[in-house]
């Protein structure tokens, strides 16, 4: 995978209540937000490379957009994939950068 792709396929950490819940409960669980192109492989390979971390599985689910209104305009938010990624025993990624 060349160095463009890799800055590519990892659009950004998803944070909501579920990834959080999921980040406390299931230790070394993360969330991205990626690529709707990206394959598993692919991922794996961007995150182990970016953040120097082992990955022992990767799970993807395109998201659907919403329907929204504005008046009687009508329109849909963009679908989008995101990636459950699972790290080895023992490590983790710190989005916020504390201690």
């Amino acid at each position: 995978m060349n160095q463009e792709r890799l800055y590519t396929v990892l659009q950004g950490p998803h944070i909501s209540e579920k990834s959080t819940v999921i980040a406390d409960e299931e230790a070394g669980q993360v969330v991205f937000q990626v690529a709707r192109d990206a394959n598993k492989r692919e991922i794996k390979t961007a995150v182990e490379r970016l953040f120097e971390v082992q990955v022992t599985g990767v799970r993807t689910v395109n998201v659907k957009g919403k329907r929204k209104r504005f008046g009687q305009i009508q329109g849909r938010r963009r679908d989008w994939k995101k990636a459950y990624v699972t790290l080895a025993e023992g490590q983790d990624i710190d989005f916020l950068g504390g201690e």
